[in-house]
């Protein structure tokens, strides 16, 4: 691979308290289109499904960290109902700015899902929630220490699964984030933090290494397309739980 052998972070325009708030709307709606054509939420669902499944009657509660444009949460809100599955939903960003912008997508797209402002790396942890996932989020951590961070405090507040999808590096997808960027927006954030995401992006091996130093045992790391990953962790239940636990079986109809 080059040069994307090795792991390359940099600091994304995104991330910077000195974005302007029309550069900063403007790309959200950017991100948000991408992820709509790369199929981000179809990533998520399948999972997200089988729990549902397995909970029902009782909803499963769902928190997105770094949720951005809260096209993620919004998108499954409808997949659930489409469905006749239950989930509730919230998502959370640093950002006041990212969380004014999902309400308002949620009230456009008549969603119930609730945005909130929360730090996902210092902030106090929060209880009550059965999935911790995130999206492109682990690939903003500038070192190992502050990835495997991330990866730990989700495993502590998610009382059933972790989900994290996000970027694979490499020189196709490099190249992908290149072309894509420049067809679905015209936020020149976009167009520079999309390369910058890919090579600051994990592969399989160093994400499934990670996760083992966060304590995740049996974390599976699977390919998704295009060039990206969906990282899985169950919390371990002992006899008692799981005889408590709903057995259910799956008969929903497919979205």
């Amino acid at each position: 691979m080059g040069w994307l052998s090795q792991r390359h972070w940099q600091s994304e325009i995104m991330d910077g308290p000195d974005l302007q708030q029309a550069h900063h709307i403007h790309a959200l709606r950017g991100l948000s289109r991408i992820n709509f054509w790369s199929h981000s939420t179809g990533i998520l669902w399948p999972s997200l499904r089988e729990l549902a499944l397995e909970m029902s009657p009782r909803p499963v509660r769902v928190l997105d960290l770094a949720t951005g444009a809260g096209d993620g949460p919004i998108r499954l809100w409808h997949k659930a109902r489409r469905s006749g599955l239950r989930l509730e939903l919230a998502g959370c960003d640093l950002s006041p700015v990212a969380v004014r912008y999902a309400r308002d997508n949620a009230a456009r797209a008549g969603a119930d899902v609730s945005f909130f402002v929360y730090d996902a790396l210092r902030g106090e942890p929060l209880r009550g929630y059965d999935v911790v996932m995130t999206s492109l989020f682990l690939h903003h951590q500038p070192d190992e220490e502050r990835a495997v961070s991330l990866l730990r405090r989700m495993a502590d507040m998610a009382g059933r699964r972790v989900l994290v999808h996000d970027l694979i590096r490499g020189p196709f997808h490099l190249l992908l984030a290149h072309l894509v960027t420049r067809l679905l927006s015209t936020s020149a954030v976009v167009h520079t933090d999309g390369a910058r995401s890919v090579e600051a992006a994990f592969t399989r091996p160093e994400v499934r290494q990670l996760a083992l130093e966060a304590g995740l045992e049996g974390a599976t790391v699977a390919w998704r397309w295009p060039f990206r990953f969906l990282l899985t962790w169950d919390r371990p239940m002992d006899r008692s739980a799981r005889q408590k636990a709903p057995h259910q079986q799956m008969t929903a109809p497919s979205p």
